[in-house]
């Protein structure tokens, strides 16, 4: 039962979060909506700020755990934005209330995670040093938390799997294959 309250409250949180800003949602909006009395939120919740953090650590529970052999880039990319693209209004909402900067470290985290098991896979046989895949690392993290956030600011109104697409087709040029970073974005090169 206790399973299935915290699963309703959430989805309900979703949802008024896709109907309304951060701000307007009170724990009486989602206990009406859900039919709970307040006692069972808070039993299962301190305050909102605590169920957007659960609801956050889920999402990356679960990228962790389906995302087990990501075979490019722009794979990676994608899946860390899978949950934006299921909760767009949800999400814009999120970011644009004062809980963004735990929104934003929310997302850096996931670049980071797709983006590591992305680069580790690709050079776990090269022999590169830590403070190469590091480097590497940071890297595509900057760039998809910043494609991210210019998409977030666009009102997600960029195309943003399309943007990605086209960087990963972009990096494979020339100038990076003489470098040997060409092989980061398409291994089968």
């Amino acid at each position: 039962m206790a399973s299935f309250t915290k699963k309703a409250i959430k989805e309900t949180f979703l949802q008024l979060l896709d109907e309304k800003p951060y701000s307007q949602i009170t724990v009486k909006d989602i206990v009406e909506t859900c039919g709970i009395n307040r006692n069972s939120f808070y039993y299962h919740y301190a305050d909102l700020p605590a169920l957007v953090e659960e609801i956050i650590e889920d999402d990356i529970l679960k990228l962790m755990s389906d995302s087990t052999s990501l075979s490019s880039l722009q794979e990676s990319l994608s899946a860390s934005l899978q949950f934006s693209k299921d909760h767009k209004r949800a999400v814009y909402h999120l970011y644009r209330s004062v809980n963004r900067e735990r929104f934003e470290q929310y997302l850096m985290k996931n670049c980071e995670f797709v983006v590591s098991r992305y680069v580790d896979t690709l050079l776990k046989d090269v022999g590169a040093s830590d403070n190469d895949r590091r480097l590497v690392i940071n890297y595509f993290k900057y760039l998809c938390f910043g494609a991210v956030i210019e998409w977030l600011e666009s009102g997600m109104k960029l195309n943003i799997e399309n943007d990605f697409a086209r960087i990963c087709e972009l990096m494979v040029d020339p100038a990076l294959k003489n470098a040997g970073l060409s092989t980061l974005l398409s291994p089968n090169e």
